[in-house]
């Protein structure tokens, strides 16, 4: 009987490493942008086209790798970080389990070209799903050129799950920026498709952070700096006011590698309590540095969660120092009774000497000379001039009007004065008096209106979500919606990636209504708006769509119309507690039955219930 466990072969077994390694696009540009940081490069681009599909290039001028170190490199767990099992507790570097280079080369095709600095000549290997094709000798750059063509081009299953350009090209940018914000000190390029998607220079964080995020970013961080004998605490945090309900640039580096942390964030969260609105999220760029030793980067494939050993402290420094920064910079409200803030002198006025108030005194003005001219002219039957003079100058302007108008009410024969403030109505008399309100509103929730078999309890909030669902979704696919233009245009800012988003679904978003006069490289100018959009939410519901279809945009136009329509309807509905007048609540429930699926809201939840009257008879049954 034949042995049932055997060893898997090199190249299955490599197809199998990159199912935990290579999820998407991004992976691969993660890997081999970490690499290029590791190689001590100062230089970096990034080449992607078709969303990283076709090929994925990083060029670097760091170290590069001699001709054993280049075929090496490919093979499992082959890694020039660590030599024992305690060097995974003194890690300074990024990646160190050697299985990246192996798994990308098993599920694509790979071609490397490198060249050390003292060597005259570089190295050139192409490989295809695990086969080496060619190795030759080549003039070649300081550094190294890493292509990645055909992505999961022997695994079509794999491929087929990837999601479109758009969205894959938005986890690349992900990933791209967070290398890129943890090493300010190199420059990176990122192309895609042969255009220029970020240039950025070598600089300081601040810098680094205003490249990404766009020139708007600058007035809106606030420094944050700590350090303790557990952690060293830098970088930045987004002032209050600038919150958005997305959870977008939240940022924490530990020794320059990108993390995710729950409990990290929560402490955030308690610095900025009472600072933030309901449902927003603050923003921060945090880095901290931590001994090696003290955390564990090995627990998950992506290394982007860390144990760490003392958490209870680190969540306390961190909380202590966001809410100082917070103080210190006058973001956080002072409470000081001893401090009156009308005291305090004005920069500008702190050097300036005291001016002498200069008194002007009218010495002819006799308050006496009205009462003399008065008593002057008593007895006398002429009026005197300057008596008459000071009346008329003295006599309000409004009473000129009714001089010579007698105060007794003059009656004209014929003509009957109503006293009554309503003169007509629209409704005949026997009309009003059998009209009866229809609909009743509860807990500022529902709208309850009674039907032939009992009653319909509707959510208005869902409900105005499908009648605005289909009115957006109607004027995208007719492509004709109501627009008011605006006296004075909008300027709105965005990163450049966002900018995208909205050079993309432009044309949707201008069949609903919306007017873009201009689309520029970091803002956009909205010139008119839908009607039923005031300007007060044109920014949020701008964030709230380009959230909606960052985290999915679907291929088909209909589909990403569709999207947009959901989007917008979330944010423009009526929220639970909003007070509706009687005709409001009839409008409601009668352009909620006018849709073609009025049962459900756009998310599939029920819109409302009815109650039928056997059902309120058995409740009443005892």
């Amino acid at each position: 009987m034949s042995s049932i466990i055997q060893l898997l072969p090199d190249h299955v077994a490599n197809q199998i490493a990159a199912g935990e390694v290579v999820q998407r696009p991004a992976s691969v540009v993660k890997e081999l942008l970490e690499n290029s940081v590791d190689a001590g490069a100062t230089d970096i681009k990034l080449i992607v086209k078709d969303a990283g599909k076709t090929l994925i290039q990083v060029i670097d001028n760091g170290k590069g790798m001699d001709v054993t170190d280049a075929r090496l490199c490919f093979e499992r767990h082959a890694t020039s970080k660590i030599r024992h099992a305690e060097d995974l507790f003194a890690l300074h570097t990024k990646g160190f389990r050697g299985e990246a280079l192996a798994s990308i080369a098993a599920i694509a095709h790979v071609e490397l070209k490198t060249k050390q600095d003292q060597q005259e000549l570089g190295t050139h290997i192409v490989i295809e799903g695990s086969k080496f094709i060619s190795q030759d000798v080549a003039v070649l750059p300081k550094g190294t050129s890493f292509s990645v063509k055909n992505l999961f081009f022997n695994i079509p299953a794999r491929r087929n799950f990837l999601k479109s350009d758009t969205v894959e090209f938005r986890h690349i940018i992900d990933e791209f920026e967070r290398v890129a914000l943890a090493h300010p000190a190199i420059s990176f390029v990122l192309y895609h498709n042969g255009s220029e998607m970020f240039n950025l220079p070598s600089s300081n964080h601040r810098q680094r952070i205003v490249g990404v995020f766009g020139a708007r970013t600058n007035e809106k961080l606030v420094p944050v700096t700590e350090s303790t004998e557990i952690v060293q605490v830098q970088g930045f945090i987004i002032k209050p006011e600038f919150a958005k309900k997305s959870r977008g640039e939240q940022f924490f580096f530990v020794n320059n590698r990108f993390i995710k942390s729950g409990y990290l964030h929560h402490a955030i969260m308690a610095a900025y309590e009472g600072l933030l609105k309901d449902g927003c999220q603050p923003g921060y760029f945090l880095y901290l540095d931590v001994p090696p030793n003290t955390i564990d980067i090995n627990i998950h494939p992506t290394k982007t969660e860390i144990k760490f050993d003392d958490e209870h402290a680190l969540y306390a420094i961190l909380r202590s120092s966001v809410k100082h920064s917070l103080g210190q910079f006058n973001v956080a409200p002072v409470l000081d009774f001893e401090r009156d803030a009308n005291l305090d002198t004005p920069y500008n006025y702190e050097r300036k000497e005291a001016v002498m108030p200069m008194v002007e005194v009218d010495r002819n003005f006799n308050p006496f000379a009205e009462d003399k001219a008065v008593k002057s002219s008593v007895g006398s039957n002429t009026p005197s001039p300057a008596k008459h003079f000071r009346k008329q100058e003295r006599m309000p302007a409004w009473e000129s009007l009714y001089t010579g108008i007698t105060t007794e009410t003059q009656e004209f024969e014929g003509t009957d004065f109503e006293e009554e403030e309503i003169t007509g109505s629209l409704f005949n008399e026997n009309e009003v008096e059998q009209a009866v309100q229809t609909t009743y509103q509860i807990h500022k929730k529902y709208i309850v209106s009674p039907i032939k078999s009992g009653m319909v309890i509707i959510d208005q909030k869902r409900a105005h979500q499908r009648i605005l669902y289909e009115q957006f979704l109607k004027n995208i696919t007719v492509q004709h919606g109501s627009s008011q233009q605006l006296l004075f245009p909008l300027v709105l800012h965005f990163n450049k990636t966002e900018l995208d988003l909205i050079r993309e679904m432009k044309s949707s978003l201008e069949n609903t209504g919306f007017v873009f006069a201009e689309v520029n490289h970091d803002h956009v100018v909205v010139s008119g708006l839908p009607v039923n959009v005031s300007e007060s939410e044109v920014s949020i519901l701008l964030e709230e769509l380009i959230n909606d279809l960052e985290q999915e945009v679907p291929d088909s136009s209909f589909s990403q119309s569709d999207s947009i329509a959901k989007s917008m309807a979330k944010s423009l509905a009526i929220k639970t507690g909003t007070l509706l007048t009687e005709k409001e609540q009839e409008n409601m429930v009668n352009s909620l039955f006018a849709c073609k699926e009025p049962d459900v809201s756009p998310f599939n939840k029920p819109t409302f219930i009815t109650v039928s009257v056997e059902d309120l008879d058995k409740r009443f049954a005892v």
